[in-house]
């Protein structure tokens, strides 16, 4: 983790170095020799040689621990620096774009510019900058000739392998010591026992999966040694293969286990063609526990050579990592979870009363229970808290481990910990700091894939490449860090194809703060999780305190100059805005700010924005999600030159933005949703052409129209991704502007809302609306769209049914329009919303897109037909509200002479819903008699809701079949 570190130190370095030679030459540092810069880069790279051996040994041997950090907090420092550095250049940078601008700007920027006062204080502020550069460069010197006290190991090729020593496993076990997993050996005998009925090519593998200390090699213990399992196969084998795969060392455990004799072949080939011999015919069991490896070669071979065995047999592999299983060619899943809480007690209890007496035990069961309770279903926890608790006979021990922190523990250190330190250093180096960052957020918290990734990049953890953006290798370490099994209990989005959210287990949590227990800090009030106060340290870099209660924030946070991330979750607005200021004019090294609240409650913890935010100037992630109070943002936010995320989701009573945003050139992230009082976006928006994220842009209506960006200034915002809602489009003054937006360009995008407001205060003529609407065609890749109050009676855009990935659909307030778009041609659709369409009286053909065709056929006749198709072939859910002149759905013209279907619609709907559609008289045939419908919701329908009455309902027989039919507030099962 330092070594990721003490890298990303040198890389900045490098390239600020880079970029002061080639803009701006010795004008920036006054002061600071090219030497001594120089030096300070190479002495990193020295110092960085020996940190694989360093973090290594510093497990074991305090006195290296403190040398790792202190060559971790002076890497802070300097990055500190260095950030302070690039940030000095950004300004030249904007002073100099601002000169040559053509803009009426120009005369108030060139006056600034050029003042003797600026020019002063920029060069007192490059002065110090020498000045600290000149300091860190002496400290810097001085660890490193420390270093030569405790002999490392030099690494000149700067490999990270730190992995500690792994443990070898064996098939032996006693099965009267395991607790628990009754349910889990069942089935996984089941599975070693099953026929294969040649459904599969090759032998069946079987993947045991889950984190580490989750039991998975216990697990494939009883199951090897269950008497069933040992009846069944002729042969069996089990190989500890661990990390890195050795094809030669498996190999030979697996011919020595079959044969008896301890192998003497040297090549790969002769073993294979051994084993091969060994199994012909023969029904076996190997069991390949511990697989790491991700090189499938290495597995190709000496799978080939098992397949002369009977189709009977079976290989049982444990991993933690899903794409080795992948890799492996898995036919199975077994993913291992948790002990129920009665296990886990049992197991723990059984250890932790062992050899005591009934009245002992009876006085701590009740500590006991509560410790059981932190081990999370964890059997290692269970295994290592019980034996631990043991030998502690009295009772005020067993309260001291209850309070304790596991990472405090020096038990848990060597026992708990071990098997997740595999996991840890089988990360790349970068993905550790990322990792170990997650404890930042208290123990059982809804960890938000978005906000994480974003936090990694506010820290400085994520490179960017010339063909990949920072978010995207966020992504790819989130899932890197899944497959590592770190991650449990996920929200998936709506179509289960995204993770959303997820947590870690306590156990996993204690882990990430062992890894920066002088580092992090949490305090909380609400039994989230309490730590002294007292205890902050100066080297303190991450806080996040919690308060349910009235508390003003506490003085010693005022000290912990060096924070990088904080994270206020206060009750009492008034008490925090008084001392708000004066705590942002000391923590200047921050780089993340949260004011969010962190139960997702909707309580604010600020009413007001200090000007002092401005101070921040290493500041990239502010966070003011939900803090309804706020009204403004000081302008000196927009001295935030390199902030990287803006959110001010569900600031409902925010009026506007800050009128310089365009200074913020550095924004990729605007995350603004639930912003319904800001009436325009500010001239300066288009300047932002780092945007990632605009989740609301709104069209201003002409009084406030010289303040604000116009509609056509979205199209310099080319990377734009994720989803994107234009309001007040009732407003656009020049239709043209819609066409300028370009965006058709933005391939990023994948949910749009077209909102045009309520109708009484559009200003849009109705014959430029069509205009309007046809110039906004989406990419070709969006997935959601709804269009919101728009007047009408329009044609449908020509774009709506080219749209061939789009999953979710909703029309609403579209009081005009007299019929429904063709949605039936969209071949992806899979929810449909349709909301208060007041002069659609009819729901026919025109619906379902589908045409008639004149076919002219060799037979005595000609005739009219309508070509075999599907209407909605994806739809799953569809909601029809509050339609009030709604009468008729039907389909006609799409039966032949005979009566015969041609037309298949809506194959797949799982669910439909009809509410206060009032004169709605009935449903249509082909929903009446579809098998696949599940679920039914009518309400406030009265000509329906008589006719499926389940009591002398004309139609209830036709919709009986269906397993869940509510009808107003009755609950009917079909």
């Amino acid at each position: 983790m330092v070594d990721a570190l003490v890298s990303a130190v040198s890389q900045q370095l490098a390239a600020i170095l880079f970029q002061e030679a080639s803009e701006y030459g010795a004008r920036l540092v006054v002061g600071v020799k090219e030497e001594e810069v120089k030096k300070l880069g190479s002495t990193l790279q020295i110092i960085r040689a020996v940190l694989v051996d360093a973090e290594k040994r510093q497990l074991k041997e305090q006195a290296i621990k403190v040398w790792v950090d202190k060559v971790q907090n002076l890497s802070y420092d300097i990055e500190d620096v260095l950030d302070e550095w690039k940030i000095a250049i950004l300004k030249l940078q904007i002073a100099k774009d601002q000169r040559a601008s053509a803009s009426i700007v120009l005369s108030k920027v060139s006056s600034w510019i050029h003042s003797p006062s600026s020019c002063i204080n920029r060069t007192i502020h490059r002065y110090n900058i020498a000045v600290k550069i000149r300091k860190l460069n002496e400290m810097l010197q001085v660890i490193a000739k420390e270093k030569d006290y405790y002999a490392f190991r030099v690494d000149l090729n700067m490999k990270t392998d730190l992995e500690p020593e792994r443990p070898i496993t064996t098939s032996f076990i006693d099965v009267s010591d395991i607790q628990g997993r009754d349910r889990d050996k069942n089935v996984l005998v089941s599975m070693l026992l099953r026929n294969n009925n040649h459904q599969e090519s090759g032998i069946p593998i079987i993947s045991i999966m889950g984190m580490g200390g989750i039991g998975k090699t216990t697990l494939a213990q009883i199951a090897y040694n269950h008497p069933k399992v040992k009846a069944y196969f002729d042969k069996r084998i089990w190989v500890c293969v661990s990390n890195p795969f050795d094809e030669m060392r498996t190999a030979k455990a697996i011919l020595e286990t079959l044969t008896g004799v301890v192998s003497n072949f040297t090549e790969l080939n002769t073993l294979l063609k051994q084993i091969h011999e060994s199994i012909k015919g023969e029904r076996f069991l190997l069991v390949l526990d511990d697989v790491w490896g991700e090189d499938e070669r290495k597995w190709q071979s000496l799978k080939y050579s098992l397949d002369c065995g009977s189709q009977e047999s079976k290989i049982l592999m444990t991993t933690r990592k899903e794409n080795v299983a992948t890799i492996m060619g898995s036919s199975k899943l077994f993913h291992l979870g948790k002990l129920s809480k009665e296990e886990c007690w049992s197991l723990f209890s059984r250890l932790a009363f062992f050899g005591r007496k009934d009245k002992e035990r009876e006085s701590l069961e009740d500590i006991g229970m509560k410790i059981a309770d932190k081990c999370q279903g964890l059997p290692l926890a269970a295994k290592t808290l019980g034996g631990l608790l043991r030998f502690k006979r009295s009772r005020e021990q067993w309260q001291r481990i209850l309070d304790s922190r596991l990472w405090e523990l020096e038990e848990a250190e060597n026992g708990l910990f071990s098997p997740l330190l595999l996991s840890y250093y089988d990360l790349p180096s970068p993905l550790r700091r990322c990792f170990s960052c997650c404890s930042i957020f208290p123990k059982d918290h809804k960890i938000e894939k978005d906000l994480l990734i974003k936090s990694w990049m506010a820290l400085g953890f994520l490179g960017e490449t010339e063909h990949k953006d920072m978010e995207i290798i966020g992504e790819e370490y989130f899932d890197n860090l899944v497959i590592h099994s770190f991650f449990q209990e996920f929200e998936m989005d709506e179509n289960d194809d995204n993770i959303i959210s997820c947590k870690m287990h306590d156990i996993v949590h204690d882990f990430a703060q062992y890894l920066r227990r002088t580092k992090i800090f949490m305090v909380a009030s609400n039994n989230v999780e309490e730590l002294n106060i007292d205890s902050y340290q100066e080297n303190a870099r991450h806080l996040t305190l919690i308060h349910d209660e009235t508390v003003a924030i506490p003085n010693p946070i005022f000290n912990a100059k060096k924070l990088r991330s904080l994270q206020l979750n206060l009750n009492d607005t008034s008490v925090v805005g008084a001392s708000l200021a004066k705590l942002l004019d000391q923590l200047t090294c921050l780089r993340m700010l949260s004011f969010k609240d962190m139960n997702y409650g909707f309580k604010s913890s600020i009413k007001a924005v200090p000007k002092e935010i401005g101070k921040l100037m290493h500041l990239r992630y502010l966070n003011l999600e939900g803090n309804t109070d706020l009204e403004n943002l000081p302008e000196t936010l927009c001295d935030l030159s390199y902030l990287q995320t803006l959110n001010i989701k569900s600031c409902k009573n925010l009026m506007k933005l800050p009128r310089r945003i365009g200074k913020l050139i550095n924004l990729r992230h605007l995350q603004n949703v639930g912003t319904d009082r800001c009436r325009f976006m500010p001239k300066g928006l288009q300047m932002l052409t780092s945007l990632r994220t605009l989740e609301e842009f709104v069209v201003s209506r002409g009084d406030v129209e010289s303040k604000s960006c116009s509609l056509g200034d979205l199209g310099n915002s080319t990377h734009l991704r994720g989803d994107l809602e234009i309001r007040g489009l009732g407003n656009v003054a020049e239709p043209s502007e819609a066409k300028k937006a370009r965006l058709w360009t933005k391939n990023g995008l994948r949910g749009l809302r077209l909102k045009f407001d309520s109708q009484e205060i559009q200003q849009i003529k109705t014959e430029d609306e069509n205009f309007v609407f046809e110039a906004l065609q989406p990419p070709p890749h969006l997935e959601s769209l709804a269009i919101l109050h728009c007047r009408g009676p329009v044609a449908f855009p020509n774009w709506m049914t080219s749209l061939t990935k789009l999953k979710r659909v909703q029309l609403q307030n579209c009081l005009n329009w007299e019929s429904l778009p063709p949605l039936g041609k969209l071949q992806s659709l899979e929810s449909l919303e349709i909301e208060v369409m007041n002069n659609v009286k009819k729901v026919g053909d025109e619906f379902l897109g589908v045409e008639k065709e004149d076919r002219q056929t060799s037979s005595s006749s000609s005739s009219s037909s309508i070509t075999n198709k599907i209407a909605f072939p994806l739809l799953k859910k569809l909601k029809f509200y509050y339609m009030k002149e709604w009468e008729e759905w039907e389909y006609g013209n799409l039966l032949t002479s005979r009566g015969e279907d041609h037309v298949t619609i809506m194959p797949r709907l799982h669910s439909l819903t009809i509410n206060y559609c009032l004169n709605l008289k009935a449903l249509p045939s082909h929903l009446l008699h579809n098998t696949m419908l599940q679920e039914l919701h009518i309400r406030g329908c009265p000509v329906l809701g008589e006719r499926f009455k389940k009591e002398g309902g004309e139609d209830w027989h036709s919709i009986s079949h269906i397993p869940t039919i509510q009808i107003e507030d009755e609950l009917v099962l079909g």
